[in-house]
């Protein structure tokens, strides 16, 4: 009978020993959830700043190892000559290149011996719905590389482009013709965006729609002001995870399943300051890629219309690296493929590696995915 008491006691305090744990990472995850984000922790400079747009550089990194995920990278004592210049997409913050201490891609380039600088696209506001896809790859773009290549004093450089990122890499390469691009790495970028599946689908009949209101009424949604367009954090916010509303769901269902579990909902948090805390999209990048990426479909046909200019993709020959998410219902694998029909590289690789459009960049199977065979595909190609 003392035996059974004993234990009735125990269990009761285990019970509610793990019911104040639970509370406790509840309370930290709703009200102090920046104590919890892990994200953002490896140090970079800020190079150069236009109030909007900073240029960041990471320094070689001071430890001889770094943790990826269950294993350990050792780093690299000498550095490649060539520079990685990552340029991101709008809409995004930059935690998500710098997500976990053992989950970061920029640490992880880095201790592989490349010389890394991030293009920080800012926080745009409504003041800033003058800016289109010119304003970005014609105007700003071409001042950050050239700084780049000032401070790192090498001319060639590789530019890393995920999503529109990649999109700009694209535009920019082939519309200024730099001959010191050396090599391009686009990811979950679209060249055939009426291929996406359902949403290829979608855009192919809205594509059909606003051509037959071009010829019979002359009207075209560039005829509108692109503040009408403006798009502002929180709906991108929602946008984006409706892409995949069974899977945010699913996060937070499994985060009240692991609230005894501290790291999981450090973990949580952490992905969350991603997901959340999404920027504006100025109005005319809106008005541009509604109507020439995914309407018209421009560069399904090898060019696309860049402010007043042409940007022929066939101008493109740099090494092309290729990557496409096997579940990214975004921008499918046939979607981002026929780029390699539309370059005049010699050297050119498309791989379809697993994860949806953001997990090919800083999912939790991005390192073993598409990291390593991204670093080793880089290694041989640099100096």
């Amino acid at each position: 009978m003392v035996r059974l008491l004993q234990s009735a006691v125990s269990q009761g305090k285990a019970l509610s020993d793990r019911a104040a744990i639970m509370a406790n990472n509840a309370y930290d995850r709703v009200f102090r959830a920046a104590s919890l984000v892990q994200a953002g922790q490896t140090p970079f400079d800020v190079l150069m700043d236009d109030g909007l747009v900073t240029l960041r550089y990471y320094p070689p990194l001071q430890d001889s190892e770094i943790e990826l995920d269950d294993r350990v990278v050792p780093v690299a004592r000498e550095n490649f000559r060539t520079p990685v210049v990552i340029v991101p997409p709008l809409a995004i913050n930059m935690l998500i290149y710098d997500l976990f201490p053992n989950r970061s891609l920029v640490k992880y380039l880095r201790a592989r011996g490349f010389p890394v600088y991030l293009v920080d696209w800012g926080k745009p506001t409504r003041r800033h719905n003058h800016y289109n896809l010119h304003t970005y790859v014609a105007e700003l773009l071409p001042l950050y590389l050239d700084r780049v290549r000032a401070h790192s004093g090498e001319q060639q450089l590789s530019l890393h482009g995920w999503s529109l990122g990649g999109m700009f890499t694209m535009f920019y390469t082939a519309l200024s013709k730099d001959p010191d691009i050396r090599n391009v790495m686009i990811l979950g970028s679209p060249v055939d965006s009426h291929a996406s599946g359902v949403l290829g689908m979608v855009n192919r009949y809205l594509g059909e729609v606003a051509q037959q209101v071009r010829d019979k009424t002359g009207f075209r949604l560039h005829s509108l002001k692109p503040d009408l367009f403006y798009t502002p954090g929180w709906a991108n916010t929602i946008g984006f995870k409706l892409t995949n509303p069974i899977g945010s769901i699913k996060g937070y269902w499994e985060l009240v399943a692991n609230l005894s579990d501290r790291e999981f909902v450090t973990n949580h948090a952490t992905t969350a300051a991603f997901l959340d805390r999404m920027v504006a999209y100025p109005g005319g990048v809106i008005q541009d890629t509604i109507v020439r990426v995914w309407m018209d479909n421009q560069m399904a046909r090898g060019e696309i219309q860049i402010g007043d200019d042409i940007a022929r993709l066939e101008n493109i020959r740099a090494n092309v690296l290729a990557i496409a998410g096997r579940h990214d219902t975004m921008v499918t694998p046939k979607a981002a493929k026929s780029l390699l029909d539309q370059v005049s590289s010699t050297d050119k690789t498309f791989k379809v590696v697993p994860g949806g459009h953001m997990g090919i960049l800083a999912g939790s199977k991005a390192p073993q995915a598409s990291w390593v065979e991204l670093a080793d595909w880089l290694a041989e190609r640099s100096d």
